[in-house]
């Protein structure tokens, strides 16, 4: 194929490598994708809010969490029209890039990194290579460095190609929080897609397999609750107060008392609490965070149904208040067996590609689904592909890092699977 820099990739991976930031503060990110694509040369290029639709945001931060942030990145010099157009909280980029008629593809990548330190060990590539994260605190310990560079490096190859059609880049913010993947979904951009695909690199698939399609990923809820009682004093006259602590409690161990259900998986998770202010004080405020999942979106919806109910009852027996609010969410949706069946028939003849997995379940939780949901109630077809690549350690553990000779196969596999689809129909 015509696209055949895999030092062009490296480097854009280790340039998002080193400036990661979480999710709706990815403003550095997104002006680094904006300038790729104006040398690339695309037919439009739609920013923050153009890309987004605003009220179906989830997970957005405060303005305080947001602030530091956008400073940061007026202080790197990035463009005051690109900050504008990101502020509060509306970052990402779509690229639209016509040749001509044929099918519409599109192409998610995600573009957010994860609140973790990264390891400064000699023997962690990146701190011995100079790419180490200069944000202190957040890393792409999850791969969505090599996720941007592959999207980039797809648009180049299929503009140099014989592709006739129009294909779409979805550089979607927030997948970590899964607070992008509804909003994104709702901007319009996706309607007229014949085909998306979408990608995710390792998750313990070696260097030269590729995953031709993801099957049962969790539907899944993020969940926070605030109990709010009373205070009084804990000795002289604990009476008196309304015990959020206590309420919590209650909650956090009912809530693994859900029972499970025979249609399926369930999980339930209650992952952190925060509250209260001394030990004599009997606490007026406590909030949890959770989650929960379920192997279908229904039964991810009857798990969090009870969860809500059980932090009502457990609210009321301590006479608190509560406010459950979901913070994101995700449903099941099913890579397309027709589109799986050409995405692996391309990829056995990609370069460095030695194994082709047809299906594989997912196991956990990814927004892209809103994507996929979409473009298949239009009648479209989806997949959510997996790019085998060595990793020395788990994603999300502070010595993540991929193989970087994955990022040109990815691209290959990707490319000639557009490019393919404007010649044939799965």
């Amino acid at each position: 194929m015509a696209y055949d820099t895999p030092t062009r990739l490296r480097d854009l991976r280790r340039a998002f490598h080193r400036h990661p930031e979480p999710g709706w503060r990815e403003f550095q990110t997104t002006a680094r994708v904006v300038r790729e694509l104006e040398s690339i040369g695309v037919d439009e290029i739609a920013v923050g809010r153009e890309a987004l639709a605003t009220d179906e945001r989830m997970a957005v931060p405060s303005d305080a969490e947001l602030e530091p942030w956008l400073e940061r990145a007026r202080d790197a010099g990035v463009r005051s029209d690109i900050l504008e157009r990101t502020a509060d909280g509306h970052t990402g980029v779509v690229a639209v890039l016509e040749q001509g008629a044929g099918p519409t593809v599109g192409l998610r990548v995600d573009l957010d990194a994860i609140s973790m330190a990264e390891s400064t060990a000699d023997d962690h590539r990146p701190t011995a290579e100079g790419f180490r994260s200069n944000h202190e605190g957040y890393m792409h310990a999850c791969g969505h460095d090599g996720h941007i560079a592959m999207g980039l490096g797809t648009l180049e190859a299929v503009k140099a190609s014989e592709f006739e059609g129009t294909l779409k880049v979805f550089f979607q913010p927030a997948e970590e929080i899964s607070g992008g993947g509804k909003a994104m979904a709702a901007s319009g951009y996706l309607d007229d897609v014949d085909y998306l695909l979408a990608v995710h690199i390792g998750l313990d698939h070696p260097t030269g397999e590729i995953v031709a399609g993801v099957e049962k990923p969790l539907a899944m809820a993020h969940l926070t609750a605030t109990f709010e009682g009373a205070s009084a004093h804990a000795g002289k006259a604990p009476n008196q107060g309304a015990n959020a602590m206590q309420a919590a409690a209650t909650a956090i161990q009912n809530a693994y008392a859900i029972p499970r259900h025979a249609d399926g998986m369930t999980r339930v998770n209650v992952g952190r609490i925060e509250g209260g202010t001394a030990s004599n004080v009997i606490a007026e405020e406590v909030s949890i965070e959770a989650e929960v999942r379920g192997e279908t979106t229904a039964l991810m919806e009857y798990t969090r149904t009870e969860l809500e109910r059980v932090l009502y009852a457990a609210a009321e027996m301590h006479d608190c208040d509560v406010t459950p609010r979901v913070l994101g969410e995700s449903p099941r949706v099913d890579s397309h067996p027709a589109l799986r069946s050409l995405v692996g028939d391309v990829a056995w003849e990609v370069s460095g590609v030695d194994s082709v997995v047809p299906k594989t379940d997912f196991g956990a939780s990814e927004d892209v689904t809103y994507l996929m949901e979409r473009v298949q109630s239009n009648n479209g077809l989806a997949s959510y592909v997996l790019v085998g690549t060595d990793h020395p350690t788990n994603h999300h553990t502070p010595t993540f890092d991929i193989d970087e000779d994955s990022l040109e196969i990815g691209v290959s596999v990707l490319a000639n699977t557009v490019i393919d689809l404007s010649r044939r129909q799965p």
